[in-house]
């Protein structure tokens, strides 16, 4: 016999788990002081520029 679910429960849970998934992406993108945030906007400009300084031109 299957188990017997109680959806208002089921949907509040998902709903909970999918709210905490959220908040720890917002607090990893904005849970960061000024200097964190430069430093790792510099890390990906000079990884951008040293992938642009390795690209081929087509002549």
């Amino acid at each position: 016999m299957a188990e017997i679910i109680n959806l208002r429960r089921a949907r509040k849970g998902k709903a909970r788990t999918q709210a905490e998934t959220k908040a720890a992406q917002n607090r990893e993108r904005f849970g960061r002081t000024k200097a964190q945030r430069l430093k790792q906007e510099a890390e990906a400009e000079r990884a951008a520029q040293t992938l642009d300084g390795h690209k081929r031109e087509d002549t």
